[in-house]
């Protein structure tokens, strides 16, 4: 019996692969009804040119607060840590000293910064945009940009005074570090709290006492009570809050786009909702690398927040921990109890993503617990509030 030739493509006749697989969709398309395509264009086309409906609007309304929002603390990461200008501009010179403590946390942080900046920035003008389009009020924060922020090298002298978040000072709630650790679920009641705490501590330099007197960051171990021990705990601050600032998108636009009622609309959140999973993924990543070794043990001398090794058996022991939920490269989510059901098995899920703990009047309260908005006017929580208080009233309707 002649041995079987091997084929690339799985067909013969010298069809190739690329060929067979576009025939497919050819003889895919012809298997459908020609009205039916009609039928489909014509609907997702009348559904784009339609106006909101208010629930729909309100869903899209709180996602460009949170947006916008997400834009001016990054933008300020972006100034003193990033690689490029916004929008993949020229060159950032940034902060050597701060660029060089991100670094320790993985050689790429810059460029990741960068990039992260950018996603932020297209996400809230493609939101309001989309509102105006459809006929509805756009989301306006310039009035509440008084914030004061960093003074050093780096910041865009042009917007000192004008910023709309807090980076400062900082209470950077580490429960997302345990929580998807756990086989525990916060959706269904667990509590589950972080392994230690970051309190009162500034994720960028205040200024430039905060750097070393040289642009040399020493690589890792870094010297107990040396200059640069004070910018590395900033930089590993600043690790912690990408995560935790991504871990809160990751949970709000599930529970938004449960909401929606329109297709598109509900393309459009868990669109920009997964491009905010891939982003809390990547800092679940690099912020695991402050509390492993080598630059575990990390002491701010300033504020005395120290970050201990998440992975020592002895500083376990101490703190109380125990090491299945603080192992600095489990970074997937672990399977947890989901939905109210005794007889279903653990799954991997995004959670929370109940409105309760991950929609949207939860994320006005845990950017304020975090401090994120230490400093802003009364008028600015009180319009935050009437956005996030809209879309959690939300109702999903039936189309015709």
């Amino acid at each position: 019996m002649p041995e079987a030739q091997p084929t690339d493509a799985g067909v013969s006749n010298g069809v190739g692969r690329r060929s067979f697989l576009k025939g497919l969709g050819v003889v895919g398309a012809t298997l459908l009804p020609a009205g039916a395509l009609l039928v489909t264009q014509g609907k997702a086309n009348a559904q784009s040119g339609r106006r909101l409906s208010k629930g729909d609007a309100d869903l899209l309304r709180f996602a460009a607060w949170a947006e916008i929002v997400e834009s001016d603390l990054w933008t300020q990461y972006n100034e003193l840590g990033g690689a490029t200008k916004p929008n993949d501009g020229p060159p950032n010179a940034g902060n050597p000293p701060y660029i060089a403590a991100l670094q320790n946390l993985d050689g790429d942080m810059p460029q990741y910064i960068s990039d992260n900046t950018d996603d932020e920035l297209s996400h809230a003008a493609f939101l309001n945009a989309y509102l105006k389009t459809h006929g509805a009020e756009e989301v306006n924060l310039d009035r509440f940009r008084k914030l004061r922020g960093s003074l050093a090298t780096g910041v865009d002298p042009s917007k000192i005074g004008k910023r709309l978040t807090n980076l400062l000072r900082l209470n950077v709630n580490l429960g997302w570090y345990t929580q998807y650790r756990s086989e525990e679920n916060p959706d269904l009641g667990a509590i589950l709290n972080g392994p230690f705490n970051i309190l009162h501590e500034p994720a960028i330099p205040l200024d430039d006492t905060d750097t070393p007197p040289t642009t040399v960051v020493p690589t890792p171990p870094i010297p107990a009570g040396s200059p640069a021990e004070r910018i590395q705990a900033i930089a590993n601050t600043a690790g912690f809050h990408f995560a935790f600032i991504e871990q809160g998108g990751t949970s709000l636009y599930p529970t938004l786009a449960l909401k929606a009622t329109s297709d598109e609309v509900l393309r459009i959140l868990i669109s920009i909702g997964g491009v905010e999973i891939d982003h809390f993924s990547l800092w679940h990543d690099k912020a695991g690398n402050a509390v492993a070794q080598p630059l575990a043990g990390v002491t701010d001398p300033k504020t005395g927040l120290a970050f201990p090794d998440l992975n020592d058996p002895a500083t376990l022991a101490r703190l109380h921990l125990q090491l299945e939920l603080t192992q600095t490269n489990k970074i997937l989510p672990e399977p947890c109890d989901f939905l109210e059901h005794e007889t279903l098995p653990p799954c991997s899920v995004i959670r929370p993503t109940s409105t309760r703990l991950g929609g949207a009047v939860a994320t006005v309260k845990a950017f304020t617990d975090d401090l994120l908005f230490l400093g802003q006017s009364a008028e600015f929580f009180e319009f935050a509030l009437q956005l996030a208080t809209a879309a959690d009233n939300v109702v999903r309707q039936l189309e015709d």
